[in-house]
């Protein structure tokens, strides 16, 4: 693609996806910048819901509160999991990932070969931004309402009540569960029209439009990602633009068990029978029969990676360095990331049951290599790689 198709396939797509939404063109410096269009009724409804802490039992907890605008839509604290319920001092199991670039997420499905792919949440249970809004509102460890009819019965007391009558219907609160999921929908669309939730604004973009180059070790860093005998992400996570020259999400909406280290700071942990296996439960309960699934988890979106303060599902790893070193050393030198047993032995994969390690994903670079060997990177080929993840990060200013 030239440098003068390139802005117009990223304005095309933009057009095609979001035209009742955003007008998308491309400035000389910016890359493609979008000019909001006033959000839907529906939709304005959905930003008031969106950061309201009223309609959780403590009253201190709102969507917000673990999807900050200003972290990506995800946490803006370290916590491995994050903290809710009555009173608001009950873990979750999972670490909260980010809201953006959500909206192209396709619904759960097993591909031509048998494999799993899509759907919303790290377990793809949800098949709408809708359904996956509807669970914080009654989980205990969140938002921990008793019901609908306690959600609905709040929304009601809202300042925002006539409004939700208004487009909803006079009688909408008489009938609560309609009422609740016109509720999720709110959301929904505004996840779906605010364009902060996918703003395509990185250095990276603005590097695809052929409007600012990456410094030579963000290149480095390009190609090792890119490389399927060094880094190999790009295999799950594409670098590259999509249909009609759609801007890439870094993500195949595959899954992957990687057979990360236990977290101990997840209280659920202390019980050594408790273990999150993903695709097979506890959340997701319609494939727990299926035991080659066990211990998989959706491949996510590398956008705003370099903003996380965790990283994996269990949110183990604080620094992306380490998460990055874990990819490449976890075979070679497994002593660096798991426990020991009673008789010196390395408990691999310890936060996967015995039955299900052979699950873990073995065979494909980086990890395809024994203990003693080489890790695919070195510590310099890992600082290019951090620094090139850096350029997947909202917002970038260009320097004048």
């Amino acid at each position: 693609m030239t440098s003068q198709d390139q802005p117009g396939a990223v304005a095309h797509f933009f057009r095609t996806q979001f035209a009742h939404v955003c007008i998308f063109a491309v400035a000389s410096l910016h890359g493609a910048l979008c000019l909001a269009a006033e959000l839907s009724p529906a939709a304005q409804l959905g930003r008031q819901i969106f950061f309201d802490a009223s309609l959780s039992a403590s009253g201190r907890l709102s969507c917000a509160s673990c999807h900050d605008p200003a972290h990506a839509y995800a946490p803006g604290n370290g916590l491995a999991v994050q903290l809710g319920g009555a009173d608001g001092n009950m873990a979750g199991y999972r670490a909260t990932p980010s809201l953006r670039y959500l909206e192209h997420t396709p619904a759960f499905r097993f591909d031509e070969e048998g494999a799993p792919n899509g759907g919303i949440n790290r377990d793809g249970r949800a098949a709408s931004l809708a359904e996956q809004a509807e669970r914080p509102f009654l989980a205990p460890h969140e938002m921990a309402n008793a019901s609908t009819d306690e959600v609905v019965e709040k929304l009601g007391r809202s300042p925002y009540a006539a409004q939700f009558r208004q487009v909803f219907g006079d009688a909408i609160f008489a009938k609560p569960q309609q009422a609740f999921r016109r509720l999720t929908h709110a959301l929904q669309q505004y996840q779906q029209e605010e364009p902060d939730f996918h703003r395509y604004d990185s250095k990276y973009d603005l590097y695809l439009a052929n409007k600012v180059p990456l410094d030579l070790a963000e290149l480095r860093g390009l190609a090792l990602f890119n490389d399927e005998r060094k880094g190999n992400c790009a295999a799950c996570h594409p670098s590259v633009r999509g249909e009609r020259g759609a801007p890439p999400l870094f993500t195949d909406f595959s899954y992957d068990n990687l057979g990360v280290p236990r977290n101990a700071r997840i209280p659920a942990t202390a019980d050594a029978a408790y273990f999150d296996l993903g695709l097979c439960g506890p959340d997701r309960t319609d494939l727990a029969g299926k035991g080659a699934l066990c211990g998989a988890f959706k491949v996510p979106s590398l956008r705003n990676v370099a903003t996380r303060q965790v990283f994996f599902h269990n949110g183990v790893f604080d620094k992306l360095t380490d998460a990055l070193r874990f990819y490449v050393r976890r075979d070679t030198h497994p002593q660096e990331w798991y426990p020991r047993d009673k008789r010196g032995k390395v408990q691999k994969f310890n936060d996967v049951p015995a039955r299900y390690r052979a699950n873990v994903n073995t065979t494909e670079a980086p990890f395809d290599r024994r203990r003693g060997m080489a890790p695919a990177l070195t510590a310099g080929e890992i600082e290019d790689m951090v620094k090139f993840l850096a350029t997947l990060t909202d917002g970038y200013q260009v320097q004048q």
